[in-house]
């Protein structure tokens, strides 16, 4: 009886688990189960498009086009004419054993890719055949098309996800593809859509017999959202055509939006070359090219010294701090002494000899010595050093310098701004305003990227204020609607400090450094800067060529473009940065170069500095690497 009683129970109590089990799955887990992982499921993706992006201007800068990747689940490979294969494939056997076994390793049990991106005419050929090789089947993809060769690096590209991702993630699956930079990757889940899955039902030899539990857990694509970026596609082409054979970077932004209208990194490369089976070929060539760096944004990452631009923020905080006016008067005699011993002179090229120089004129001409003085009345204007630079460091980082802007792009670069306690780590405490100077004139330890230039810039142009940069105009038709980008940033300098430093960047251009690269009826206000270049060469520091910068920003009232230009090697910053600079400015205010400047436009158009960068940077290197072979 007892043993009757124990049998009953434990059937009883085996059922009540089973059909527990059975509402868990059926019932309480139905609506989120995934059939994926159902052994007698085959799943099939139907891939959206997609999302196209455009310029400010509706044109077309990436489209789509069909791929044919050729994909294997090993579990349902049989006995097949492996040489003929090969031959259609057109890859030898060793080629194929090495692809189905990394198969195998991702997942015997899921499909996976075999053979990337077969070209047209070898799809076709091969469709009529494959019903021959049990376990491989052709998968549809979307790869991209670019229509104008331009903004690589705004752009950036698509690339197959890794194994790592395709394993852990609840949306990709090996071989798919997904954003790897630029645009591509910051709006990756918005470019991309959602795509389709099919469930078809197995019998116990694998044949699909029909629609699993016909279609509910089926899903229909969705496609990709269209972009439309703030960049203006001509101007973009055009700053790269006078970028060609030279080295470094652009940044245009309109001051009253923070939108960029240009981001050019030079040398760049044919976005189309990161596209089909010549990819992986290309992106050795390019990602492995240490010297020209062409899939190198310097526009965002590359930290230069910035010279004499930066003079306008001293200025500034000199107003701000009270410790100058625009009377206020310093005498130059070649330059500015700093301490008793030789070295300690700081040279300049103003011209002004032994007269009194005020603010106006300091930055027209570009002395070293005014901008010295006003720095060393900063530092030390409460005995503190150390407080006086946190207060300097405080204002400069107000316009977003030394610091990540927050911009919509993957890559970015901080710079350095230093305050008070990296020189009392640096010097012990025992330091001062001369022991800095070279952070008066942008050198010493200050670096900033080309964007943070330009949008020091901008701000200037606002008199105080700034919108963060950004890339991304509209998504769809809806407008970017962002607090981040939508909302100014004040600058802790008061707006009447402005007016001054404005009007002595528009003499820059009147009777300055940058007078012989003027437009007629354009105002333009800006500043020239020559930073210099150091390179180490086996353990010792040698000087280079210096880089020509130049900002500025254009028309005086009312601005609608600020922009830095920085060239690597090109010397005083009115010969390169500053032609370039005004013939951005007229191409995009006028829409064309006038006749006047076409051979201003002709001769950067032809200028190279190929030969400098042959003799200065790839010499040195190949000297390095002979040393230590």
């Amino acid at each position: 009886m007892q043993k009757s009683f124990l049998l009953y129970f434990l059937i009883t109590l085996i059922g009540i688990v089973f059909i527990g089990r059975l509402f868990q799955l059926q019932i309480i887990r139905s609506e989120s189960y995934d059939p994926i992982h159902n052994a007698a499921v085959k799943t099939i993706y139907d891939y959206p498009e997609r999302g196209y992006i455009y310029d400010r201007n509706g044109k077309l800068l990436v489209a789509n086009q069909l791929s044919y990747d050729v994909m294997v689940q090993p579990n349902q490979v049989k006995a097949i004419d492996t040489l003929e294969f090969c031959k259609l494939l057109k890859i030898d056997k060793e080629d194929f054993i090495k692809r189905l076994q990394k198969a195998e390793d991702y997942a015997p049990y899921l499909a996976s890719v075999f053979l990337k991106q077969l070209a047209k005419e070898d799809f076709a050929f091969l469709q009529e055949k494959l019903h021959k090789y049990t376990g491989f089947f052709i998968q549809k993809r979307i790869i991209r098309d670019y229509p104008i060769k331009a903004a690589a690096n705004v752009l950036g590209y698509i690339g197959e996800v890794n194994e790592e991702k395709a394993r852990n993630s609840n949306y990709y699956e090996q071989g798919e593809l997904e954003g790897k930079d630029g645009v591509e990757r910051q709006y990756e889940d918005i470019l991309r859509g959602r795509k389709g899955k099919k469930y078809l039902h197995r019998n116990r030899f694998n044949k699909v017999t029909g629609s699993y539990k016909d279609g509910v857990y089926d899903t229909l694509p969705e496609n990709g959202k269209d972009l439309v970026l703030t960049l203006d596609i001509e101007l973009q082409l055009y700053a790269q055509q006078l970028m060609k054979g030279k080295r470094g970077g652009i940044v245009a932004i309109e001051p009253s939006t923070g939108e960029i209208l240009a981001l050019v990194t030079a040398p760049s490369y044919d976005p189309n070359m990161l596209v089909g089976r010549k990819r992986s070929k290309n992106s050795v060539l390019l990602f492995n090219d240490t010297i020209s760096k062409p899939s190198y944004d310097r526009g965002l990452l590359a930290a230069y010294a910035p010279g004499s631009p930066f003079k306008m923020m001293n200025a500034l905080i000199g107003l701000q701090e009270n410790v100058i006016n625009q009377q206020t008067a310093f005498k130059c005699y070649g330059g500015y002494r700093y301490g008793n011993r030789a070295g300690e002179f700081m040279g300049c090229h103003c011209g002004i000899y032994g007269s009194p120089i005020q603010l106006k004129t300091a930055i027209a001409k570009s002395c070293n010595s005014y901008f010295s003085n006003t720095y060393k009345r900063i530092v030390e204007k409460d005995n503190n050093p150390t407080e006086g630079l946190n207060t300097w460091h405080d204002h400069v980082a107000s316009f977003g310098l030394g610091n990540f802007l927050g911009y919509d792009l993957p890559a970015g670069q901080k710079g350095l701004i230093p305050d008070g306690n990296y020189y009392d780590s640096r010097y012990r405490y025992s330091w001062n305003g001369s022991t800095t100077i070279s952070n008066a004139i942008g050198q010493g330890e200050v670096l900033t990227t080309p964007i943070q230039l330009a949008n020091f810039t901008a701000a200037i142009a606002n008199r105080g204020y700034f919108f963060t940069p950004h890339i991304v105009k509209k998504i769809d038709t809806a407008f970017i609607d962002n607090p981040n980008y939508t909302e100014a940033k004040k600058t802790t300098i008061d707006k009447q400090h402005f007016s001054p430093v404005i009007e002595a960047m528009h003499e820059v251009f009147k009777t300055g450094t940058g007078k012989w690269s003027q437009v007629k009826d354009i105002d333009i206000c800006g500043k020239t800067g020559t930073a210099e270049n150091f390179i180490i060469v086996d353990g010792i520091k040698e000087q280079l060529k210096d880089h020509s910068i130049l900002v500025a920003f254009a028309p005086k009232d009312n601005p609608k473009i600020a922009l830095a230009v920085f060239v690597e090697n090109g010397g005083y910053g009115s010969t390169i940065a500053a032609p370039i600079t005004s013939l951005m400015i007229e191409k995009y205010i006028n829409g064309k170069i006038s006749e006047k400047n076409k051979h201003r436009e002709l001769n950067m158009l032809n200028m190279s500095l190929q030969e400098i960068y042959d003799k200065q940077i790839q010499k040195p290197l190949e000297e390095i690497a002979s040393r230590t072979k």
